[in-house]
């Protein structure tokens, strides 16, 4: 069983999220904790997005992480930037993780709460994914040379920084918006998937392909100032992405002839 500490400032939204959902879709695989670097209360409109969404909100209370600070912890994740820079070092922990979210208490929209535990549910069943099975339990350490190496390609790095850039993408998605055949695309995802950089999963005839989320924080920033400061490398992969005919998603559309040769 693995030991999951989710830290934020006040862990008063996001990291309770975090910790009802993965004792939701963790089930036994995983011991669950929650804690803050500055707790306050628990904000009602966690409790009351938990509940609709028909998650326990039982024993949710807001702790502070001085209370754990002897633990070890396979995976201590970070739900903002604050608590990141100042639990990145956590001693003995496996793995420390930054998933930056933004406060939903800072927004005024009133479904803030709901989009805030949609997103981090999308991100809690992906953690579960990869973390419950055998052949993937493992993180897959990432050296340096190895990581600028795969990136090295032309094809390799479009790849990754469209990858990045929409969250997920199709083969027939980067098929379209790079302008090369299949086998192509297949060759140098799989290269990227083998490293450790890249985690696929299958819809029908199609693999989809989006960033390891054990990727190393240095290594995720490092394609986040790429695409910062270089635009114009994405600038005609995107439009050709964005003339794509029936371009495929989660719910189900998947790529067809027709969508490749609509652009």
């Amino acid at each position: 069983m693995k030991r999951v500490l989710f830290v934020c400032t006040a862990n008063s939204a996001r990291s309770q999220m975090a910790e009802a959902l993965l004792r939701h879709f963790g089930g036994d695989d995983f011991e669950v904790f929650s804690a803050g670097t500055a707790p306050s209360e628990v904000d009602s409109r966690t409790l009351q997005v938990l509940q609709d969404f028909g998650l326990d909100i039982t024993g949710l209370a807001s702790k502070s992480i001085e209370r754990l600070e002897d633990q070890h912890f396979d995976f201590v994740i970070s739900l903002c930037d604050k608590a990141h820079r100042e639990c990145r070092h956590w001693p003995g922990s496996g793995v420390v993780m930054a998933w930056d979210f933004p406060d939903p208490k800072a927004s005024s929209d009133p479904k803030a709460f709901a989009l805030t535990l949609q997103e981090i549910s999308e991100r809690i069943r992906l953690f579960v994914l990869v973390n419950s099975k055998a052949v993937k339990s493992e993180v897959k350490t990432i050296e340096p040379l190895d990581f600028f190496k795969s990136l090295a390609d032309e094809t390799r790095l479009l790849s990754m920084l469209l990858i990045e850039q929409e969250g997920e993408l199709c083969v027939c998605e980067l098929m379209a918006a790079l302008e090369l055949p299949q086998p192509k695309i297949s060759r140098h995802l799989s290269q990227l998937r083998k490293a450790g950089l890249l985690l696929d999963r299958r819809q029908g005839q199609w693999v989809f392909y989006r960033i390891h989320p054990l990727m190393n924080d240095w290594m995720r920033n490092i394609l986040k100032d790429t695409l910062e400061h270089n635009p114009q490398l994405l600038e005609y992969p995107r439009t050709r992405l964005g003339g794509m005919k029936s371009r495929p998603s989660s719910e189900g559309n998947i790529c067809s002839e027709e969508s490749l040769n609509g652009i």
